[in-house]
């Protein structure tokens, strides 16, 4: 599957009565044969082939939207071509897209923003607390940032790493797509990010109610 993929990450999680939550975040990419894990800071090259491995310590309804840096703004999944299954269980292992297809990176030079949310209830059940996501934004946010290789991280294995990408939280004054800014309950927490080999951590202590956005920034020439 190709798909234009400019990557900035926006991730939401949940859980009602859970006292803490985590989220563990891998991306891979496709090397020869064979899909590989990468650091989350890598700077992606065009075409390159990309998916995700997601873990989470509650149960809920996944959704993921991407900003381009084309402009082009995006439900990655659920969708007909990464899969429509969108329900994760506590502690299971998830591999998106889920159809065996992957995303390409496409577009001008910069940081894609892939926003990633991890609802209790799924949009569209009919629930008075939740309503389903809206359409697209139509005004495109600007993207004029380019990625920087840091010299001292990798540097032996030749990797061009930019420190500002991967997993990051959200701030109360951060402008959001129209179709997120007005979902219920959702706001930026006191979130821990931390590393373990190449998988990404995203903790928070607080008892969470609904849904909270996190992003996650992908780099690419």
């Amino acid at each position: 599957m190709r798909r234009r993929f400019a990557i900035s990450l926006l991730l939401a999680a949940a859980a009602y009565a859970q006292p803490s939550v985590r989220v563990d975040i891998t991306v891979e990419r496709f090397e020869g044969e064979q899909w590989k894990t990468q650091p989350s800071g890598l700077v992606f090259k065009k075409n390159d082939h990309l998916r995700f491995r997601v873990r989470s310590n509650f149960d809920g309804y996944l959704y993921v939207m991407n900003y381009g840096t084309s402009g082009q703004y995006s439900k990655l999944f659920p969708s007909a071509e990464a899969g429509i299954q969108n329900r994760i269980q506590s502690g299971v292992e998830y591999i998106v897209p889920a159809t065996g297809a992957s995303f390409r990176i496409d577009g001008p030079p910069g940081f894609d923003v892939v926003y990633w949310m991890i609802s209790p209830v799924s949009f569209g059940d009919g629930s008075p607390a939740y309503t389903p996501l809206p359409p697209p934004p139509t005004n495109p946010m600007p993207q004029n940032l380019k990625p920087r290789c840091d010299e001292t991280i990798l540097r032996a294995r030749s990797l061009c790493i930019d420190s500002s990408a991967g997993p990051k939280s959200i701030t109360q004054d951060e402008k959001l797509p129209e179709n997120l800014a007005p979902i219920p309950r959702a706001r930026s927490r006191d979130v821990v990010i931390s590393s373990k080999g190449q998988s990404t951590s995203i903790s928070s202590a607080e008892r969470l109610e609904g849904p909270v956005l996190y992003k996650f920034l992908v780099a690419h020439e």
